[in-house]
């Protein structure tokens, strides 16, 4: 059975944030860690792909440059709900960055590896079973045991459900749809054209009992200029009636052009934190979605990086008193900001 100290489950910007940090704080760690990702790189993950602030600075501080991943910089953000809202601009800088997840994922992968981390992909994890002495990691490809496993495999990862089989799910539904960047009716409408450059937040749906928005962004797809819609409910209204989640979204892309039954719908859960979801025990910590992305926005990318930023020091400190029961996990996640 293949052995290392350190196993982390999920190779996506949670998991490979944790790795990436792991090797800055204690890189003598660096050849003890291996991750494992259950697709090939690249590979399709649904998300809008915004990166704020937060997610370009946590980048940098590992000296990684993300304008090497293709990307389309929004210069503006609005925030509307009724006609009425506010605008966000930043000085010298965009708004709002966006990538593609597939693109991003795979270049992050490729910094791990140059760090000198293993990533064996391609490996489906069926059971975590933690014990006094470690884990064991039960995949399709053999079993293997560590000291500490971190689970960074989302919201439905087999690591929270293994370990925490009645914990209770705080979800969000969402759609998400690409389309041209400019329906072909308005393409020569100025006020459609300059909306390529803004990324859109509409909270029209909450008298509807949607507690949540649609979204619109400037996106690029293989190069080629697109537009990420969706519609982003935290389902905190599930009780109550309320419309189906396509009709706000098929409404707005309706307005500018668009129709939603020519474009191919995608659904996806997200995992919203809550500060009584569970996050740890001994030997296993979760990271990224498995913990919770914001509640209010549905925003995982740069709590993504965070957690591994702060899974990181609790596994380092961890592993230089040689104990392992990841008691102060849950303190530095509230304190951290995130």
């Amino acid at each position: 059975m293949p052995s290392h100290d350190i196993l982390i489950i999920g190779g996506g910007p949670s998991g490979l944030s944790t790795a990436l940090h792991l090797a800055k704080f204690a890189p003598h760690l660096i050849p003890r860690i291996l991750i494992l990702e259950k697709e090939q790189y690249p590979r399709l993950k649904l998300c809008a792909g915004g990166l704020v602030i937060d997610a370009e600075r946590i980048l940098e501080s590992l000296g990684l440059d993300v304008r090497e991943v293709p990307h389309t910089d929004s210069r503006e953000v609005r925030f509307d709900f009724a006609g009425k809202g506010l605008s966000v601009r930043v000085p010298r800088r965009h708004a709002i960055r966006v990538i593609r997840r597939d693109e991003f994922d795979h270049w992050l992968a490729k910094k791990a590896k140059i760090q000198g981390l293993e990533i064996r992909e391609g490996v489906s994890v069926k059971t975590v079973t933690p014990d006094e002495s470690g884990v064991t990691v039960e995949t399709d490809q053999g079993n293997f045991r560590a000291s500490i496993v971190v689970g960074a495999d989302g919201s439905n990862g087999i690591t929270r459900r293994s370990i925490f089989p009645n914990d209770p799910v705080y979800t969000a539904r969402v759609l998400e749809v690409l389309t041209p960047a400019l329906p072909q009716k308005y393409l020569a409408k100025t006020e459609e054209a300059e909306r390529r450059q803004v990324a859109f937040f509409d909270f029209f749906p909450v008298p509807d009992n949607i507690a949540g928005y649609v979204w619109d962004f400037p996106t690029q797809v293989k190069g080629t200029p697109m537009r990420c819609w969706g519609v982003y409910d935290t389902n905190l209204l599930a009780d109550q009636k309320r419309p189906a989640l396509r009709q706000p979204l098929a409404d707005e892309m309706e307005r500018h052009g668009f129709d939603l039954n020519d474009y191919e719908i995608k659904g996806h859960p997200i995992r919203w934190y809550s500060p009584w979801n569970k996050m740890s025990m001994p030997r296993v910590l979760l990271v990224g979605d498995a913990v919770g992305a914001d509640a209010i926005f549905g925003e995982g990318i740069s709590m993504a990086l965070g957690y591994g930023v702060i899974a990181a020091q609790e596994i380092a400190e961890s592993f230089q008193r040689g104990e392992f029961s990841f008691n102060g996990y849950r303190r530095r996640v509230a304190r951290s900001g995130l």
